[in-house]
């Protein structure tokens, strides 16, 4: 072909602005020809890889028609040693930090050859002279990164041919989050921008992308990036050695967020109840803020269970879920001696609502309702944690501020109580709650208040509910609501307080209270049956009662001095002294007669029946005494360099407290109480509390109008007593400077939790917590010097001698701590022992080690009421946690 002066000048321009060109031909020498146009057009470089300042040739081209190129833009290309254009092969060759760049591709090795005509790019590795490879190509298009030992791929068709290549997935999303897969294949085609067909790949979501130590081999695969891998024959290699694990083919999802799919379920085998599967189903998302999952059990003896476990959130909206249990057990089989079959049900639900939401309305439930014995007697593994649960509570709430002068707060409750060993349900559908701010009527609103009448304030509020008390059998039936009561109360406290004599604090106080109900009693003596007859009244009534009281009280300070020199500088003791006085008169008017068989006159109130109390009988005359103390020590520091000393809490409290009650007719004096704690042991807080009771008791044990002192024995009679501490204990303790904060602590808020948590948890396995970074690449790691550990002990004593008896009701020791044997072994523990009746508590053990892509768990139960084991191991990655083996023991009835 012949050349042209345009070809000339385009040479010349390219070989000025090529960094280092090292030519590998003979300099072209200019032939003294006339140009022409020629009737072929030469297959130079097209004109949109070159740089802007190269000029295009203005030739016009002739009539016969040509392919014209699919570039879309420019492709841009730089290297480090030298880029050589090679018209002889239509190439360009780039060396050493190779770079090319065309729209959303990015390409990066040692080395890379364009070949123009073609539009194709070649990119490989360079090889030293030891025959180590290095600057492995860089392939990215999109978001989608490949890192291959080489690539040829074509600028035209978008196709690739990739020999040896590594790829990483994110896929996943949800409570453990998103897991990385990394996609090895030895040939990869690129068939377009979605497509890639594999051959002989690896799966695996190991951190060792060198050796993995387990990997899902595929034989021929179909890899859709961010959504999906659909794969022939596959089974799994631990450690490169094939395991009997296998599949004819395989789809593994790799879409980010949440996707609808099938839960693998857990196989096993119950002695009772034959084989079975658990926690098998399907999850489905909803929208974007909730979803649903549907598992289930069966088990071959007929025995059947489901769950339905909903989730949602909407960010600074609310947040949520539900979970549905029901379980239909069946024991042996119809027709033998021991075939009993039962049903348990559970209802729980979690809502609350963000502040930002609405700053003046929120709406919150907390529902825990179903069969007493549904977590006893359960089978499944997720249930354990609450297999001692004995108190089953709801609450649902809505409530509304009023916020304009006076502020107003009201509410509206339904809560639920259930007691799974009484099998008794309190209820109350529902609680109307409204109070007012306070109000101070003679001081302005924003200045301030002096003296007795500035400070008068007053408040107001009301309670309406509706009652109910049934039992677990009578639950979801209209027998529930025969015994229901409804009632209110209308409160108004009014009070002001003041100084006298300048220490002295003086308050005042009284309460007005108006109680509604909707039925009333009545009572008479029926002379045929000889027996009293209530009848109920249904119809509206009320009462009123108030009450009136004042205190007074100071603080005292005394601080005895030992100098400076000392190691105790010196005691600060604080005394608070207070006598409180109330009244409350007697509302005989809210009290009737009847005739009893002997003819003697029976007072009762038509309003025993009134959720609020009923009205007094008897007038209240009472004054009360209470004294609190604190003992607080200066104490000089160990590091002669701190000038000032450290405040020690001998006595962070110690309050006494009692009252006499003027209008009784005998025991005027009531018992005196005591409470009190202190920590004199740093980080080891001791609570005690007792009661000291003035007067004697007969041979019956009931107190007598006669001081104790005055019928042989003390001033006081020690009558209950209690005694609880605890404390933490790890390992930094012992270090020299005391306690550190350590990486753990740092990184896990749970660090030094009770081990064996496992709420929450479909296959058993929360215990782990989302792994930290691994140690490194020792396989097995020892601690240098000292192993972690942490243990917590709690202790409780409890005393009683109300009749003479003399009796420890109470004396035991609860203990539980975790050693981390390495960075990858832990072994932790959890019992108490009753002192009193000689025997242990539930005690459960678990080891758990960290394998890497793995994890083990052993959890174990070796005696008591809930005997058993739990084993597992699967991989830590949630995309691929249905790859795990679990067995447990079945638990004895």
């Amino acid at each position: 072909m012949q050349s042209n002066k345009h070809f000339l000048v385009f040479l010349f321009v390219l070989l000025g602005n090529t960094l280092i060109l090292r030519a590998q031909e003979d300099p072209i020498i200019p032939l003294p020809i006339v140009p022409m146009q020629d009737s072929i057009t030469a297959p130079l470089i097209p004109a949109n890889i070159l740089n802007d300042s190269i000029s295009v040739d203005s030739v016009a081209v002739d009539t016969v028609s040509s392919k014209q190129p699919l570039l879309l833009d420019k492709i841009q290309y730089k290297a480090k040693d030298y880029v050589k254009l090679s018209q002889k092969d239509n190439k360009i060759y780039l060396y050493n930090e190779a770079e090319v760049y065309y729209q959303d591709t990015e390409l990066k090795a040692g080395i890379i050859v364009m070949d123009y005509v073609k539009n194709e790019v070649y990119a490989g590795r360079l090889k030293d002279s030891t025959g180590v490879y290095s600057q492995l190509p860089y392939f990215k298009q999109g978001t989608n990164e490949v890192r291959p030992d080489s690539i040829r791929f074509n600028f035209d068709t978008q196709k690739a041919l990739i020999w040896n290549s590594r790829s990483e997935q994110q896929a996943g999303l949800g409570a453990l989050g998103s897991d990385a897969m990394k996609v090895y294949a030895e040939i990869t085609k690129k068939e377009n921008d979605s497509v890639y067909f594999l051959s002989e790949g690896k799966l695996t979501t190991s951190k060792d992308t060198v050796d993995p130590d387990y990997y899902i081999r595929i034989r021929k695969a179909k890899f859709v990036p961010k959504k999906k891998i659909i794969a022939g024959f596959s089974n799994i290699y631990i450690v490169d050695v094939p395991t009997p694990v296998a599949l004819p083919f395989a789809y593994f999802p790799l879409s980010q967020g949440r996707e609808g799919g099938l839960i693998f379920p857990t196989f096993g085998n119950d002695p009772q109840r034959g084989y079975f599967i658990q926690n098998g189903g399907y999850y489905i998302p909803i929208g974007d803020y909730a979803d649903i999952e549907l598992l289930g059990d069966y088990y071959t003896n007929g025995s059947y269970g489901f769950r339905a476990n909903s989730r949602y959130a909407k960010r600074y909206k609310f947040k949520g879920n539900i979970n549905l249990s029901f379980e239909n057990l069946i024991q042996s089989q119809k027709g033998f001696d021991d075939f009993s079959r039962s049903s348990n049900y559970n209802i729980r639900i979690q809502h609350s609502q963000d502040p930002k939401a609405s700053p003046y309305s929120r709406f919150s439930a907390s529902v825990n309702l179903g069969s007493s014995q549904f977590f006893t007697n359960s089978l499944n593994q997720i249930n354990r944690s609450n297999t001692q649960t004995n108190t089953f509570a709801s609450s649902i709430s809505y409530s509304k501020t009023f916020p304009a002068y006076p502020s107003v707060n009201t509410s509206l409750t339904l809560t639920h109580s259930q007691n799974s060993r009484t099998e008794q349900i309190s209820m109350s559908l529902p609680t109307f709650q409204a109070s007012m701010e306070r109000i101070f009527p003679f001081a302005k609103r924003d200045g301030i208040k002096k003296g007795v009448i500035q400070n008068i304030n007053f408040q107001y509020d009301v309670n309406a509910q509706n009652s109910i008390t049934t039992t677990e059998d009578e639950f979801f039936t209209s027998e529930m609501f025969e015994d229901a009561r409804i009632g209110a109360r209308h409160r108004i406290p009014i009070g002001t307080n003041f100084k006298v004599a300048k220490y002295l604090s003086v308050s005042l106080n009284g309460s007005y209270e108006d109680v509604w109900a909707l039925e009333t009693i009545s009572r008479r003596f029926d002379e045929e049956q000889q027996e009293v007859v209530t009848d109920t009244i249904a119809g509206f009534d009320r009462f009123n009662r108030y009450s009136m009281g004042a205190s007074l009280g100071t603080v005292m300070y005394g601080t005895f001095n030992f100098g400076e020199d000392k190691k105790i500088q010196a005691i600060r003791h604080t005394i608070r002294p207070s006598i409180s006085y109330n009244y409350a008169p007697s509302f005989e008017q809210f009290y009737e007669t009847y005739t009893d068989a002997e003819g003697e006159d029976v007072q009762y109130t038509p309003f025993e029946t009134s959720l609020y109390g009923r009205p007094s009988l008897s007038r209240g005359n009472s004054i009360g005494f209470s004294i609190q103390n604190t003992l607080e020590a200066k104490v000089r520091d160990k590091d002669s360099t701190v000038l000032e000393p450290r405040k020690v809490k001998l006595l962070s409290n110690l309050t006494f407290s009692t009252n006499y009650n003027f209008e009784a007719d005998s025991l005027k004096l009531s018992p005196i109480n005591m409470n009190g704690g202190t920590e004199i042991i740093k980080n080891v807080p001791i609570n005690f509390s007792a009661t000291f009771d003035p007067y004697a008791i007969d041979n019956n044990g009931r107190r007598i109008n006669t001081l104790n002192i005055k019928n042989g024995g003390g001033l006081f009679r020690l009558t209950s007593a209690r005694l609880n501490t605890g404390f933490s204990l790890d390992s930094e303790m012992f270090k020299k400077g005391g306690k550190k904060k350590t990486e753990d602590e740092n990184q896990d808020p749970n660090y030094g939790a009770n081990p064996f948590e496992l709420e929450g948890a479909r296959d058993g396995t929360s215990s782990f917590k989302k792994d930290k970074e691994d140690t490194g690449d020792v396989e097995n790691p020892a601690y240098a010097n000292t192993i972690p550990w942490n243990a917590r002990v709690t202790y409780v004593a409890s005393y009683n001698n109300n009749n003479r008896q003399n009796e420890i009701t109470n004396h035991s020791i609860m203990f539980n701590g975790n050693v981390k044997l390495t960075p990858k072994w832990e072994v932790g523990v959890s019992s108490g022992y009753d002192l009193k009746n000689k025997g242990f508590a539930d005690t459960r053990f678990a080891f758990k080690r960290d394998l890497n892509s793995f994890r083990l768990s052993f959890d174990w139960t070796p005696f008591g009421r809930f005997e058993r084991w739990y084993f597992f191991i699967g991989i830590k990655a949630s995309i691929l946690s249905d790859l795990k083996w679990e067995n447990r023991s079945q638990p004895f009835r």
